[in-house]
């Protein structure tokens, strides 16, 4: 699995090594993978290897997945969860923040698919969990790049999964809510002030912890759910969107007007 050595994807790992699997963990560090798979078997009662993985390198990405089902003799799950947090205005984003939201989030997760499909057709069986957020399902002012791209990979997977069905593969979009992961938005780029206060006021609010998304995914693997919501909150904000889009669509004027009057965006 990819973006393994912290947050989400390390709980992820832990509760499939937890439940007897096999992982390969991955993440751009390399040296926290290694460390993390090293725990992880330990503790067993599975086993964790570690690859250093840049999911925007399709080959890359390719020779990882390949090497596992070759270690292995399968790969049952592929679970797509590298990525980063785009936020700001939008008048105060750069391109590159851009681009970077669309080359991890999007295209990351295309490697993935690319990698791992064409071996779980193969084998007529497999599944492919992908990682998107509970902003792929409704309008989230403040982080367009990152809504924008978690949309997409919410409709790659319900397309994949139509076409996947009938040949024994399975696939599963994640779409949690506000999730104490540490998240720093905007890594790597230009500073961008608005986001900067965005974290702030999101900090002050209650989050999830990661460890219970992951139970979360694994029931929702376990049945395969085509698209698994967490927790109550993030059900809410997407029942709201599907159910009542005008309504939503108020709430998020409001959420740019209230930040408008925070100082966190013109007004």
């Amino acid at each position: 699995m990819t973006g393994a050595a912290s947050g989400i994807g390390r709980a992820i790992a832990t509760a499939l090594v937890l439940r007897g699997d096999t992982v390969v963990v991955t993440d751009l560090n390399g040296d926290k993978a290694k460390e993390v798979a090293e725990r992880l078997t330990g503790h067993g009662p599975g086993q964790a290897s570690a690859a250093q993985l840049d999911v925007t390198d399709a080959a890359a990405v390719g020779q990882v997945v390949h090497a596992a089902r070759a270690e292995h003799g399968k790969l049952d799950l592929m679970i797509n969860n590298a990525g980063v947090i785009i936020a700001g205005a939008v008048e105060d984003l750069g391109l590159e923040h851009w681009d970077l939201a669309v080359n991890v989030n999007l295209r990351g997760v295309i490697h993935g698919v690319h990698a791992a499909y064409p071996i779980m057709l193969e084998q007529g069986s497999g599944h492919i969990v992908n990682m998107a957020s509970v902003a792929g399902l409704a309008p989230f002012p403040m982080i367009a790049p990152y809504a924008a791209t978690k949309h997409a990979v919410v409709g790659l997977s319900k397309t994949l999964r139509a076409e996947a069905a009938a040949r024994g593969v399975r696939v599963t979009v994640v779409c949690p809510g506000m999730t104490n992961t540490g998240f720093t938005p905007n890594p790597g780029l230009p500073p961008v002030p608005s986001a900067q206060r965005i974290t702030a006021l999101e900090s002050k609010g209650p989050a999830f912890q990661p460890e219970q998304l992951a139970n979360a995914v694994l029931h929702g693997i376990d049945r395969n759910k085509a698209v698994v919501i967490a927790p109550g909150s993030a059900h809410l904000v997407s029942g709201l969107y599907r159910h009542f889009p005008r309504l939503a669509d108020r709430a998020g004027q409001w959420l740019a007007k209230a930040a408008a009057q925070r100082g966190v965006i013109k007004s």
